[in-house]
């Protein structure tokens, strides 16, 4: 029986909840946005070859690390919110004005971070989709939902938090290597169908693990991204754990920052995300991740546009923004207490 692609029907405006966007799915970024895309696209690809090139190279110059060496691994890290952000740009087709170069430069910058690009991009549209259902709360314990003791929950979510996302990304193509019905259980089963809405996403999800082109895809991208790194790995030779530090740094980041703007979020809350409060300087750095409920509510603008909306909304007299850092060492509080998702 045919079906929907899952990310043609996680963008279906019916599955929504946001309010409507101002522009169509998929509609190519203004010029301005596309030019600041093209600026922080090199930006991300030079921070890249530094760390997996430029940096063994001068450790290798040098005779080994020292503390100047090391201490250059602040911007690359530092950049990591960039690289990251370029990426999503891509996933809702606002990298570039051209779809086919927007596919091309997502998927490169998703290789370069050695992350599985089409699944990422179909489980952050599903997070679009089903925002704080019960596969897309990890920060919430429901005994209704949950499955097995609260201690064991409470180590998953702690070690999500400090960096397993970025390694469970890291090796979900393996799955792209099992046989479809092995990937298929395995998907169902972490998936789990909790809540209203859970079947269908288990089945999504479960399709979109066993669809033979997203596998040949997820095989040549991970591959891809195993070369890269084994060559950097070569390179840095008895260094290699400079390399090593520098991956964990930024997975840690992208792990700390993914459900950052959900966390403790009631489900009646406009977008089911939050906005928060930076220096303008370090909005560019974040790409405006800080402002995600504006994105949530206006999935299809580019990032350049969630500024004005954040503040009209603030002249209006919506609530005040609290500050992003603080929201983010919140996550340590743990767990939150079920919700009925009504």
């Amino acid at each position: 029986m045919e079906f929907l692609s899952a990310e043609t029907e996680a963008l279906s405006p019916s599955a929504t909840r946001a309010e409507p966007a101002r522009r169509p799915t998929n509609s190519p970024p203004p010029a301005s946005a596309a030019r600041t895309n093209a600026a922080l696209i090199a930006l991300a690809f030079t921070v890249l070859c530094y760390e997996l090139i430029g940096l063994p190279l001068l450790l290798d110059a040098a005779g080994g690390p020292t503390l100047a060496l090391l201490a250059t691994l602040a911007p690359v890290v530092l950049a990591t919110p960039i690289h990251w952000g370029l990426i999503h740009e891509g996933i809702h087709g606002q990298l570039a004005r051209d779809r086919r170069v927007n596919e091309w430069l997502a998927r490169a910058l998703s290789i370069g971070l050695a992350m599985p690009f089409d699944a990422v991009r179909f489980g952050h549209l599903m997070h679009h989709r089903f925002t704080r259902e019960p596969f897309d709360r990890p920060d919430v314990h429901d005994t209704h939902d949950a499955s097995g003791p609260r201690w064991r929950r409470r180590v998953a979510y702690y070690g999500r938090l400090m960096g397993g996302l970025y390694l469970a990304e890291l090796l979900l193509p393996l799955l792209a290597f099992m046989p479809a019905r092995i990937a298929r259980a395995i998907i169902a089963r972490g998936v789990g169908a909790h809540g209203h809405e859970g079947v269908q996403v288990q089945r999504l999800f479960a399709n979109h693990a066993t669809d033979p082109v997203r596998r040949r895809r997820a095989r040549r991208d991970w591959l891809a991204s195993l070369a890269l790194y084994a060559a950097s790995f070569v390179l840095y030779g008895k260094a290699w754990p400079v390399l090593l530090a520098a991956m964990y740094l930024r997975g840690l980041w992208l792990s700390l920052a993914d459900n950052l703007p959900h966390y403790g979020v009631a489900l009646d809350e406009p977008g089911r995300a939050r906005d928060f409060r930076v220096p303008r300087v370090l909005g560019v750095l974040l790409m405006n991740h800080h402002l995600h409920r504006q994105h949530h509510l206006h999935p299809t603008l580019p990032w350049t546009a969630l500024p004005a909306l954040a503040h009209a909304e603030e002249a209006a007299g919506a609530t005040a923004r609290t500050g992003y850092l603080a929201a983010a060492l919140r996550q340590f509080k743990g767990l939150q207490p079920g919700v009925d998702p009504g």
